[in-house]
Order: C-alpha cells, then structure tokens, then sequence
C-alpha cells in the first residue's frame, strides 16, 4: 500500500509539471497574436481537439461504457477549460492558475464531508498554508482585471467538480474518461468558434497541438489513475505544485513580471507541502467518524 502511494505521488507530481506549462504556451507572443476576445474560446476549443486526438489511441474498447457520472464529469470539464483559458487571456499567468487553485479547498471540505475521508494534521496544516498563499497572491496581485479574477475563480469551483468526479469513477478507464472530456469540451464551443471572423496560423496550430497533448492529455491520464491509490486531499495538495512553477515557467520564457506577491505566496504553499511530508500520519478525526 505504502509503494503504491510513494508511486502515486511521484506521478503526481510529473502532472502537476506538465499542467504548469499551460501558462508558458498560453501567453506564447504566436497565441498572444489573436484578439483577447476570441483568445479564450479559440485556444480552449483546440486545445481539447488536440487532446482528444492524443488520447483516443489509448482507449480500448472494452473500456468504453456509459455510465450517469460521465455527464457532470463532462460538463464540469467543459466549463473549466473554457473559464480558465479565457481568464488566461484577461489576466496574469499567476493570477488565473491561483485562483483557479483555490478549487482544492472545495476538494478538501468535499472529501471530508461527502465521501467520509479522515484528514491528517499535515494534510489540514498544508490546506491552511496554501490558502494564505493563494490569497495573498490574489489580494495583493495588480494590473489584473476584475472579469479575468472572477473567470478564474469560477474555474477552480469547476475543477473541483472534475477532481472529485474522478474519484467516483476511479474504476473506469482514465483515458476514456479524459479522452471523453475533451471531446466534450471541444465540441461544446466549436460551433461558436467556427463563427469567429478569425484564422488561424501555422504556427499558432502548432503552439495549440503542443499544449493540447503535452500539457493538458498526458497529465490527466496520470492524474485520474493515481486517484485510486491516494486520497482526495493528497492529489489536490501535491498538485499545488503547478501554480508554483507556473508563473515561474512564464516569466522566464516570455519574461511576465512576477509580482512580489507571487513569491512570497509560494513559499507559504512550499512549506505547507514540506509540513505534509513530515506529519504523514498524525490523524484528526472528523465527525462523521465518531
């Protein structure tokens, strides 16, 4: 069970690698180049083509089934990528991915009270630290916009719903889950997107393609097997990680400024991970169990 985690974690933390660059190809100067009103829209509905596209190879047909939990799963997804690209537009890098990070919160309160899971003081320490973080690198961030903030955040509230969707449906195949995602997500906006008096470019496709395999495919897969061997509150802390390296990744690739803010609220979410290492097993009880 032990090895099994140990090796779970390490996964997540490749994901929450690969998710970190979604900031490095989404302020790319060949994406920055289309108008910020069709940004959002334009880079979320190709991103999930191009994903779908990487992942479908992978699912067997056995795996293939219906099941009730597949249409929130789904539905949440496709609002999540759609508000989180189109809030990538409006604001800063580090703006939109913390923000969209404080879904772990919802996760937490989430696994606690619906599916019953014990919390551990490092895990509970850790949630706090990372808080603090995201909410002094929200509160102090400048030069955002109120309409990018609220997009973003409304994202995360969504990215909860996926996290916690895949938990219930960790015995369903992870790439026909995620594969399914995408193709939603996709196809929700395409009959807007194919409206818009805009074409794209050779390279921006390229830029698009990348993103869509690399850093939106590959890491959900990882992500939705883990889920089976650690818990709610585990996946949603290591992958803090992300909105760390993201900004990070940015600035220096396209050199977007990183507010003070921004480092003094990743060193709160840092430690707080340092302190899940060292209190792994000091358990609090919650209510339900008493």
């Amino acid at each position: 069970m032990m090895r099994d985690e140990t090796r779970g974690r390490l996964l997540l933390l490749t994901a929450a690698f690969l998710w970190s660059t979604g900031g490095l190809f989404a302020k790319s100067p060949s994406l920055a180049e289309i108008p910020e009103l069709y940004r959002g829209p334009v880079s979320a509905c190709y991103r999930a083509l191009f994903a779908a596209a990487c992942l479908v190879p992978f699912v067997k047909r056995r795996d293939i089934r219906w099941r009730p939990g597949l249409v929130p799963m789904s539905c949440l997804f496709a609002v999540m990528n759609l508000l989180f690209l189109s809030a990538m537009a409006k604001t800063t890098a580090a703006a939109a991915i913390f923000l969209q990070s404080t879904g772990t919160a919802w996760v937490f309160l989430f696994g606690i009270l619906a599916l019953k899971e014990r919390v551990d003081r490092g895990n509970l320490a850790a949630l706090i630290m990372a808080l603090v973080g995201i909410g002094w690198i929200v509160v102090s961030a400048q030069g955002t916009t109120a309409t990018g903030n609220w997009l973003a955040l409304g994202s995360g509230v969504t990215y909860a719903g996926v996290v916690i969707s895949l938990r219930l449906l960790r015995d369903e195949s992870s790439a026909w889950m995620i594969a399914l995602n995408h193709l939603v997500a996709c196809l929700v906006v395409l009959p807007w997107v194919l409206t818009l008096p805009f074409s794209m470019q050779p390279l921006q496709w390229v830029t698009i393609a990348a993103m869509g395999s690399l850093q939106m495919g590959l890491p959900y897969v990882l992500f939705a097997k883990v889920l089976r061997y650690v818990k709610v509150q585990d996946a949603a802390l290591i992958a803090l990680i992300e909105p760390v390296l993201n900004p990070v990744l940015v600035w220096l690739f396209w050199r977007e400024v990183v507010p003070p803010a921004t480092i003094v609220g990743g060193l709160f979410i840092v430690s707080g991970l340092l302190i899940r290492t060292l209190l792994p097993t000091a358990k609090v009880e919650d209510a339900v169990d008493e």
